[in-house]
This record gives C-alpha cells, sequence and structure tokens, in this order.
C-alpha cells in the first residue's frame, strides 16, 4: 500500500525524466532487497526514466543498475574519486561523474534527479535520504521523496520521525512531506500523482545551505 505522509497539497507536473536512487553497496542479508532493486530498474528503464544513482557495481546499487541496462534503460552513476574503487565504478554506463568529494555528488545528484526514492541501504543511505528529507521540510525543494518500504525495512525510521513529530520536534507549517511504497509496483504511479515543479533556485541549494 501506497501512503502519503506530511502536507499533500502542491501543483502537479507532466512527467519525472530521471529518479535519484540511493541505495545500499551491500545487498543486505534478505533476497527480496536485490530484488526490488533489479525490479526497480527494469521499471525505469520501460517507462524511459534516467536512473541517477551512486556510480558503484556492487550490491544493491549493482544490482539497480544492472538491471537498468539489461532492460536498455539509461543511467547516470554518480561516484566521488575516492570511491571509485571501493565500490567498483560501473563499466558500461552511458554516463559516470566522477566528483572530488561527497558534497558535490550530493549537489550533482540533486540537480539531475526529478524526485528521489530510499531503497534499503546503510548510513550512507540513510544520510542521503535524511537530507533530502530536512532540505524539504527548509522549504528548499519541492521534488518528490519516497520511500521503498521493501519487506518493512524503513518502519522504524517512521516511527522515529513520527516521534519526533509527537513531541514537538518538527516544525508544524511546513512537515515532512514524503511518500511510501511497500511494493516496486507501487513506486512510479506514487512519483507521478505526487511530483511537483521545482521551486525557484531548486538548483543551487547545495550552495545556500
Amino acid at each position: 500500500m501506497t501512503a502519503l505522509r506530511g502536507n499533500a497539497t502542491c501543483a502537479q507536473m507532466s512527467s519525472i525524466r530521471a529518479v535519484c536512487v540511493y541505495c545500499g553497496s551491500r545487498a543486505g542479508a534478505d533476497p527480496t532487497f536485490a530484488e526490488a532493486a533489479r525490479g526497480l530498474g527494469k521499471t525505469l528503464a520501460q517507462n524511459g526514466i534516467r536512473l541517477i544513482y551512486g556510480g558503484g557495481s556492487i550490491g544493491l546499487m549493482g544490482a539497480l543498475a544492472g538491471s537498468v541496462l539489461a532492460h536498455g534503460g539509461s543511467l547516470t552513476g554518480i561516484i566521488p574519486e575516492f570511491l571509485v574503487d571501493k565500490e567498483h565504478m560501473l563499466a558500461g554506463a552511458q554516463e559516470i561523474i566522477v566528483t572530488r568529494d561527497m558534497h558535490e555528488r550530493k549537489r550533482v545528484m540533486f540537480e539531475r534527479a526529478d524526485a528521489f526514492v530510499a531503497l534499503p541501504g546503510g548510513i550512507g543511505t540513510l544520510e542521503e535520504l535524511v537530507e533530502q528529507l530536512t532540505w524539504a521540510q527548509l522549504g528548499r525543494h519541492r521534488k518528490p521523496i519516497l520511500l521503498a518500504n521493501i519487506a518493512g525495512f524503513w518502519e522504524p525510521l517512521c516511527e522515529l520521525l513520527d516521534h519526533m513529530n509527537a513531541l514537538g520536534f518538527l516544525h508544524t507549517t511546513s512537515r515532512l512531506d514524503y511518500l511510501i511504497a511497500d511494493t516496486v509496483d507501487e513506486i512510479l504511479p506514487a512519483l507521478r500523482a505526487r511530483a511537483v515543479e521545482p521551486v525557484d533556485g531548486d538548483a543551487d541549494v547545495l550552495g545556500r545551505l
């Protein structure tokens, strides 16, 4: 089931052309995670939507990107130079951007994407997701953010965010605004239904925060 958290009043846009997917450089203990990554890659490819991702070829990143390419899709991998060897930069991608550091990587990923999806992952995935949630809460962008809650992976985070809100630590005038999809098939319809035109100045948000 797809759930919408937060304020849902925004104007529609016609299409999503590129989706940034945050996910682990490891596959995780549950094979359902890799299956979901491959399924999302296939969905993006079949719908002509470019994947923007971390540029690696291992773990869920590799499963996702490999599926995009196997189904004739296009992708842009964005990887900092110090991770090129560690995360085994993907060969065969249409576009690979090597950045100087993590900050530049996240800026380029933000600029290239019309929406964001978080598959299961570790601390890095969590950090990237929370940063997008923070910018959205501060009103710096209105691009859709979706938690792919595969096998209930993101439930603890959702409970924590609800806990923070209940105790008065989230802005009441600009609440967290994110989508939750429990299956891969729900992801793209949810993003399309929630997509909005970017606010003025979205492209240089990282330079101002």
